[in-house]
Formats: C-alpha cells, structure tokens, sequence
C-alpha cells in the first residue's frame, strides 16, 4: 500500500510523538520503527524526518540531547516532554473521532 505525502505528514506527530511515549530514541530508530509498524509499507527518509523533530523540538513537546551510541559515536537523542504527552492525548482524540465519523460512514464495518 502507498500512503500519499498529505497522509505521511498528517500522521507524523502522532506517529513520532507515540513512539517517544514508550522511550527515548534516534532518527534512524524511529525510521525503523515506523517501518517495523507499517510492516514495511510506510518508509520514512531523513529529508521528511529532521525537519518535523526541529518543528517539535521548537514547539516544545520534545527535547533533544546528545548520547552515545554501543559503537561510542555520538548520537542525538530526542525525548517526549509533558507538553508533548499533551498534545499526543490531544491529537488521539482528533483521530479516534475521524476513525469513528469514516467507521459511521462506512455503515460501522471496520477498514480493511
């Protein structure tokens, strides 16, 4: 399945900001996570991933910092912050009331 730019873009705060909900990550981690997810239908690139954690991070949901990968390389790491938790609860709520308008409009019959 190939999602459309609109849908990637639209889905990924919610999809970044859930994945730091369980932990502490690295861009290439969450790429990959993403991918793991989707099974494989949803691939993320740097060029799409960076600027969306700058806008976060500038927004203040999360906040990054510099850690050190098993090889010793440094690594920047990003974490979710209380306002983040926020706005993930928050943008939840936006999309559990669009699933269940399109759930109504499909006669109540889950998406396949």
């Amino acid at each position: 399945m190939a999602f459309s730019k609109d849908f990637v873009a639209a889905s990924a705060t919610p999809l970044i900001l859930s994945i730091l909900s369980h932990g502490d990550s690295y861009g290439y981690a969450l790429i990959q996570r993403v991918r793991e997810l989707s099974g494989g239908d949803m691939q993320w690139s740097d060029g799409m991933l960076y600027p969306i954690l700058h806008r976060l991070e500038k927004r203040g949901l999360i906040e990054s910092y510099w850690g050190r990968a098993e090889t010793g390389r440094r690594r920047k790491n990003y974490r979710l912050q209380a306002t983040g938790l926020a706005e993930l609860n928050d943008q939840r709520q936006s999309w559990n009331t669009l699933h269940n308008m399109l759930q109504r409009l499909n006669g109540g019959t889950a998406y396949v």
